[in-house]
């Protein structure tokens, strides 16, 4: 079993609350927009971390995380990428890929909204764990944390942290 803190669009900024949830995960997953690379170092300084580049991390960030991070855990295929979209809206770029060969989780970024949904069709769950940082129009900072244990994603919490 492990513990996984969820995060995206930090957008360079990191806090004393996000550093408290990574305390208390095994392994932190960041889906893009990391913003300045102290975040990650940060994080990494702690815990194990899994990330994605997004679309306003710069040249560092994109040669040290991929565009797309695709790996298994506890049994479950994960698919992390920062511009995704979520069932039924799929990013084009990537929609015969998961189509052909979908993962039990997939993960994405970019759109700042917080969203856990399943898709049915492709027998996957979606999250997005919205923004943790400052930057960008959402008024309530949100992270997910879950467990994966055995083939099952458990214990599933939405965190809301105030701007």
């Amino acid at each position: 079993m492990k513990k996984i803190l969820l995060l995206s669009d930090t957008h360079s900024y990191i806090d004393d609350t996000i550093i408290k949830y990574t305390k208390l995960a095994d392994e932190v997953w960041h889906a893009g927009d990391v913003g300045d690379l102290t975040v990650t170092d940060t994080i990494k300084k702690l815990k194990p971390l899994r990330a994605v580049y997004g679309n306003i991390d710069g040249s560092k960030a994109r040669s040290e995380f991929p565009l797309h991070n695709r790996f298994t855990i506890e049994g479950i295929p994960v698919w992390i990428t920062h511009i995704g979209g979520y069932p039924g809206r799929y990013n084009p770029k990537i929609r015969a890929e998961i189509t052909k060969n979908p993962p039990k989780l997939f993960i994405s970024g970019h759109s700042h909204i917080l969203k856990v949904m399943p898709d049915k069709k492709l027998g996957l769950l979606h999250m997005n764990p919205g923004a943790a940082g400052k930057h960008g129009f959402h008024k309530v900072r949100t992270m997910l944390r879950f467990e994966v244990d055995n083939g099952i994603i458990k214990n599933l919490e939405v965190i809301e942290i105030k701007r």
